[in-house]
């Protein structure tokens, strides 16, 4: 491209050249880049206070930056520089470095620039649990920390039992707990299962002994409950292991997890303190049992992922358990509610599967007085859905939103009842609010319409 047409294309032609630049930036891990001191200055203060500070700093031709890594300070000269960072800039390897570097240099437009790269990102790419790792690592949790926040809840939505020992680290473990504990957020494992999942990476630091001992004395509660026994073996390096244990075990609700499991499976074991199993005890007596789901937090119930039959088509058939809908013969369209009902604040996700499209396939929520199921318009005022058109409608006000879609599509519904407003996903590509859509009701319900031959499936939202 020829200079001149676009000054974003010129300015990357600056970037990292020694020809254009007047000033070495020695990075943490001894490689060198180059820089233009008047555009560093101009675009950070921290710059602008290192550079002109009437200091050597501002006579010699090298600054060092022992902290920051050159994967991180090339993502910042390339905000400086142009305004703006391509998703291919950022990996998993360089995401939390960058986002500390802009932190260092108070860049507050990149750390919200990569948050929102890293949100798309992992809606398609789930190294969640590698990344809190990471940001772990490098520091203490901050209550405000966008990044934070945001990996922590993308891994508390995952099934701990589905995250290979390896991928989230003993550090990464404890944010993800300690920020969950006592907390009515959305959380996807039981507490026995996070207590095994601590144990088991507890016993990995100490040794492969260990850990092999503790995953045949651990069994998964669906082993449990296919009545598989756990092995009575000896843990070698017991001592260890509870030392290794003892930073989560504060953030681990025990009286979530049922008395027979804490007396047949934890207490023998000996890693935990006894008096947090004897207090345990006496909660549950003193709760008679009551008001423990097993779980911290709000839990994903998978079975409110389901089309209710109560508020079905009368030409539509719900299958597999309640999580497919079929229009065998419907010629035209009819729709269905799931039977989760959404009246809280929060942020709820669901998937729709469109396993056989239509003509024309709709995905949305609906209000409690949404009319018969036989007569769907997305016309009624009571109705807001994304048509496979990729038309989004309410009450007769349509919005042009999205690609089309059809057989195969997944469209993922994000609903913020904080805001009380919704977007969409589809096929791996997230779209913002639909601005018409701005002051929805409090009570909701996912809902779609289809006519022969649609099948659709719901389910919980997968990462």
């Amino acid at each position: 491209m020829m200079r001149g047409y676009s000054l974003e294309q010129d300015l990357r032609l600056l970037m990292n050249n020694p020809k254009y630049s007047d000033i070495e930036i020695l990075c943490e891990d001894e490689k060198k880049l180059y820089g233009c001191r008047a555009i560093l200055a101009a675009r950070s203060e921290v710059f602008d206070s290192l550079l002109y500070n009437g200091m050597k700093e501002s006579y010699e031709n090298q600054i060092s930056f022992p902290k920051i890594s050159s994967s991180g300070m090339k993502i910042i000269l390339e905000y400086a520089y142009t305004g703006s960072i391509k998703k291919e800039s950022l990996t998993k390897d360089n995401i939390i470095g960058a986002f500390y570097a802009a932190d260092y240099f108070q860049l507050t437009g990149l750390q919200e620039n990569i948050v929102r790269i890293v949100k798309n990102t992992l809606e398609t790419e789930n190294y969640s649990p590698e990344l809190l790792s990471k940001i772990a690592e490098m520091t203490p949790f901050v209550e405000d920390n966008i990044l934070q926040n945001l990996l922590i809840e993308k891994v508390a939505i995952i099934p701990l039992n589905t995250i290979k020992f390896g991928r989230l680290s003993i550090t990464g473990l404890q944010y993800l707990l300690s920020r969950t504990y006592e907390k009515a957020k959305y959380f996807a494992t039981p507490e026995y299962e996070v207590f095994r999942y601590s144990a088991i990476l507890a016993a990995k630091q100490v040794s492969n002994d260990a850990f092999k001992t503790l995953m045949k004395r651990l069994p998964t509660l669906e082993q449990l409950e296919n009545s598989i026994q756990a092995e009575n073996l000896f843990i070698v390096d017991n001592q260890k292991v509870t030392k290794e244990l003892e930073p989560l075990i504060k953030f681990i609700d025990f009286n979530q997890i049922d008395g027979r499991i804490l007396t047949d499976i934890i207490e023998p074991l000996e890693i935990i303190p006894t008096k947090i199993i004897l207090d345990a005890y006496r909660q549950r007596v003193r709760s008679h049992c009551t008001g423990l789901i097993g779980v911290r937090g709000i839990r994903i119930n998978e079975s409110n992922f389901a089309w209710d039959e109560s508020a079905c088509g009368s030409k539509l058939i719900i299958e597999e358990n309640g999580k497919v809908v079929s229009a065998v013969n419907c010629n035209s369209h009819q729709s269905v509610k799931a039977k989760m009902e959404i009246d809280s604040k929060g942020i709820f996700e669901w998937d729709v599967i469109i396993e056989k499209g239509c003509v024309c396939a709709w995905v949305g929520v609906c209000a409690s007085e949404c009319p018969s199921p036989d007569r769907f318009s997305v016309g009624n005022s009571a109705i807001w859905v994304l048509g496979s058109n990729g038309v989004c409608w309410n009450c007769e006000i349509s919005l042009n939103y999205c690609s089309s879609f059809g057989d195969g599509a997944r469209i993922t519904v994000h609903l913020d009842m904080n805001k009380r407003t919704c977007c969409f996903t589809v096929n791996g590509k997230k779209y913002p609010e639909v601005s018409t859509w701005n002051n929805l009701p409090l009570k909701l319900y996912p809902i779609v319409g289809l006519k022969f031959p649609g099948r659709f499936r719901i389910q919980s939202r997968q990462i």
